[in-house]
Protein backbone atom coordinates (compact mmCIF):
# COMPACT_ATOMS: atom_id res chain seq x y z
CA UNK A 1 0.00 0.00 0.00
CA UNK A 2 1.20 3.46 -1.33
CA UNK A 3 1.20 5.51 1.98
CA UNK A 4 1.19 8.77 0.52
CA UNK A 5 -1.72 8.89 -1.51
CA UNK A 6 -4.49 6.17 -0.11
CA UNK A 7 -4.08 6.37 3.39
CA UNK A 8 -6.33 10.20 3.10
CA UNK A 9 -8.96 8.03 0.84
CA UNK A 10 -9.08 5.87 4.00
CA UNK A 11 -10.24 8.34 6.28
CA UNK A 12 -13.82 9.28 6.27
CA UNK A 13 -15.73 12.19 8.64
CA UNK A 14 -18.20 9.78 11.37
CA UNK A 15 -20.31 11.47 14.05
CA UNK A 16 -18.21 14.68 13.58
CA UNK A 17 -14.84 12.72 13.90
CA UNK A 18 -12.14 11.98 11.27
CA UNK A 19 -11.76 8.43 11.57
CA UNK A 20 -10.36 4.82 9.67
CA UNK A 21 -12.23 1.57 9.73
CA UNK A 22 -11.20 -1.50 11.47
CA UNK A 23 -10.70 -3.36 7.87
CA UNK A 24 -8.94 -0.66 6.68
CA UNK A 25 -6.78 0.30 9.48
CA UNK A 26 -5.93 -4.01 9.90
CA UNK A 27 -4.51 -3.56 5.92
CA UNK A 28 -2.71 -0.82 6.71
CA UNK A 29 -1.27 -2.36 9.99
CA UNK A 30 -0.83 -5.92 7.65
CA UNK A 31 -2.83 -8.10 10.07
CA UNK A 32 -6.19 -9.43 9.58
CA UNK A 33 -9.39 -7.93 10.77
CA UNK A 34 -10.03 -10.48 13.50
CA UNK A 35 -6.66 -9.57 14.89
CA UNK A 36 -6.99 -6.40 15.15
CA UNK A 37 -10.03 -6.66 17.22
CA UNK A 38 -8.63 -9.60 19.17
CA UNK A 39 -5.84 -7.26 20.41
CA UNK A 40 -8.32 -4.37 20.67
CA UNK A 41 -10.46 -6.25 22.90
CA UNK A 42 -7.36 -7.63 25.16
CA UNK A 43 -6.64 -3.68 25.76
CA UNK A 44 -9.73 -2.28 26.02
CA UNK A 45 -8.87 0.20 28.76
CA UNK A 46 -6.34 1.02 26.29
CA UNK A 47 -9.73 2.67 24.05
CA UNK A 48 -11.71 4.77 25.50
CA UNK A 49 -14.96 6.23 23.44
CA UNK A 50 -12.22 9.03 21.79
CA UNK A 51 -10.41 6.85 20.33
CA UNK A 52 -12.88 4.39 18.79
CA UNK A 53 -16.13 3.39 18.97
CA UNK A 54 -18.61 1.06 16.95
CA UNK A 55 -20.73 1.97 13.93
CA UNK A 56 -24.72 1.58 14.16
CA UNK A 57 -26.13 -0.21 11.58
CA UNK A 58 -27.47 2.96 10.36
CA UNK A 59 -24.20 4.38 10.04
CA UNK A 60 -22.74 1.15 8.00
CA UNK A 61 -25.64 1.66 5.94
CA UNK A 62 -24.96 5.14 4.88
CA UNK A 63 -21.42 4.88 4.56
CA UNK A 64 -21.84 1.26 2.29
CA UNK A 65 -24.32 3.67 0.01
CA UNK A 66 -21.80 6.59 -0.50
CA UNK A 67 -18.47 4.08 -0.85
CA UNK A 68 -19.16 1.10 -3.38
CA UNK A 69 -16.44 -0.13 -2.35
CA UNK A 70 -17.53 -0.27 1.79
CA UNK A 71 -20.32 -2.69 0.59
CA UNK A 72 -18.65 -5.48 2.02
CA UNK A 73 -19.60 -3.54 5.58
CA UNK A 74 -23.14 -4.79 5.01
CA UNK A 75 -22.30 -8.31 6.40
CA UNK A 76 -19.87 -7.36 9.05
CA UNK A 77 -20.97 -8.15 12.63
CA UNK A 78 -19.47 -4.97 14.08
CA UNK A 79 -17.30 -2.76 13.10
CA UNK A 80 -15.10 0.28 14.62
CA UNK A 81 -13.99 3.34 13.98
CA UNK A 82 -10.76 4.43 14.96
CA UNK A 83 -9.63 8.16 15.53
CA UNK A 84 -5.85 9.00 15.38
CA UNK A 85 -5.07 8.94 18.35
CA UNK A 86 -7.52 5.30 18.66
CA UNK A 87 -5.26 3.90 15.32
CA UNK A 88 -1.59 4.89 16.81
CA UNK A 89 -2.78 3.24 20.08
CA UNK A 90 -3.83 -0.31 17.69
CA UNK A 91 -0.62 0.04 16.44
CA UNK A 92 1.32 0.00 20.27
CA UNK A 93 -0.93 -3.19 20.98
CA UNK A 94 -0.53 -4.60 17.86
CA UNK A 95 3.24 -4.40 18.14
CA UNK A 96 4.34 -5.57 15.11
CA UNK A 97 7.20 -3.66 13.16
CA UNK A 98 5.42 -3.24 10.13
CA UNK A 99 2.27 -1.50 12.35
CA UNK A 100 4.58 0.87 14.02
CA UNK A 101 6.19 1.68 10.38
CA UNK A 102 2.67 2.46 9.08
CA UNK A 103 1.50 4.36 12.02
CA UNK A 104 4.11 7.46 11.59
CA UNK A 105 2.13 7.50 7.67
CA UNK A 106 -1.28 6.81 9.44
CA UNK A 107 -0.46 9.83 11.85
CA UNK A 108 0.85 12.00 8.94
CA UNK A 109 -2.10 11.36 6.94
CA UNK A 110 -4.57 12.71 9.59
CA UNK A 111 -2.43 15.78 9.63
CA UNK A 112 -2.88 16.04 6.47
CA UNK A 113 -6.79 16.05 6.45
CA UNK A 114 -6.67 18.45 9.26
CA UNK A 115 -4.85 21.07 7.13
CA UNK A 116 -6.67 20.71 4.44
CA UNK A 117 -9.83 21.28 6.90
CA UNK A 118 -8.16 24.41 8.59
CA UNK A 119 -7.59 25.21 4.78
CA UNK A 120 -11.12 25.35 3.94
CA UNK A 121 -12.43 27.07 6.80
CA UNK A 122 -9.89 29.82 5.97
CA UNK A 123 -10.70 30.20 2.17
CA UNK A 124 -14.77 29.96 3.32
CA UNK A 125 -14.17 33.03 5.73
CA UNK A 126 -12.78 35.17 3.25
CA UNK A 127 -15.54 34.34 0.99
CA UNK A 128 -18.00 35.23 3.59
CA UNK A 129 -16.32 38.31 4.07
CA UNK A 130 -15.95 39.04 0.15
CA UNK A 131 -19.82 38.18 -0.03
CA UNK A 132 -20.27 40.96 2.80
CA UNK A 133 -18.12 43.80 0.99
CA UNK A 134 -20.12 42.80 -2.50
CA UNK A 135 -23.44 42.73 -0.34
CA UNK A 136 -22.50 46.25 0.53
CA UNK A 137 -21.61 47.69 -3.02
CA UNK A 138 -24.26 46.48 -4.19
CA UNK A 139 -26.74 48.18 -2.34
CA UNK A 140 -24.73 51.70 -3.20
CA UNK A 141 -24.46 50.06 -7.05
CA UNK A 142 -28.56 50.23 -6.09
CA UNK A 143 -28.59 53.85 -5.42
CA UNK A 144 -26.65 55.13 -8.37
CA UNK A 145 -28.89 53.21 -10.54
CA UNK A 146 -32.02 54.07 -9.15
CA UNK A 147 -30.33 58.18 -9.36
CA UNK A 148 -29.49 57.62 -12.87
CA UNK A 149 -32.59 56.15 -14.55
CA UNK A 150 -34.57 59.42 -14.70
CA UNK A 151 -31.24 60.67 -16.57
CA UNK A 152 -31.13 57.62 -18.54
CA UNK A 153 -34.87 58.01 -19.82
CA UNK A 154 -35.63 59.51 -23.09
CA UNK A 155 -37.38 62.79 -23.17
CA UNK A 156 -41.35 62.78 -23.05
CA UNK A 157 -42.59 63.62 -26.80
CA UNK A 158 -43.15 67.28 -26.80
CA UNK A 159 -46.91 68.43 -25.98
CA UNK A 160 -48.91 69.96 -29.14
CA UNK A 161 -49.23 73.64 -28.72
CA UNK A 162 -51.25 74.93 -27.12
CA UNK A 163 -53.63 77.69 -28.74
CA UNK A 164 -53.84 80.74 -28.12
CA UNK A 165 -56.78 82.16 -26.03
CA UNK A 166 -59.21 85.03 -27.85
CA UNK A 167 -60.61 86.14 -30.86
CA UNK A 168 -59.06 85.66 -34.19
CA UNK A 169 -59.62 86.55 -37.40
CA UNK A 170 -57.74 85.61 -40.23
CA UNK A 171 -57.64 86.80 -43.33
CA UNK A 172 -55.66 85.68 -46.45
CA UNK A 173 -53.28 87.74 -47.54
CA UNK A 174 -53.18 90.49 -45.00
CA UNK A 175 -52.15 89.61 -41.33
CA UNK A 176 -54.54 90.31 -39.01
CA UNK A 177 -53.32 93.30 -36.83
CA UNK A 178 -55.02 94.70 -33.38
CA UNK A 179 -54.31 98.02 -33.26
CA UNK A 180 -53.37 99.62 -29.90
CA UNK A 181 -55.86 102.51 -29.08
CA UNK A 182 -53.98 105.88 -28.02
CA UNK A 183 -54.56 106.43 -24.01
CA UNK A 184 -56.14 109.65 -23.65
CA UNK A 185 -54.77 112.47 -21.61
CA UNK A 186 -57.13 114.50 -19.38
Amino acid sequence: MKPSVTLELLIHEIRGEKVILDSDLARIYGVATRVLNQAVKRNQERFPEDFMFSLTRDEIKSMSQSVTSLARLKFSKEVRAFTEHGALMAANVLNSAEAVKMSVHLVRAFIKQRELMANQAEILKKLAQMDAKLLKHDEALRVVWRELQPLLAPPPPPSPPKPEIGFHVREEGAPYRVSKKKERRI
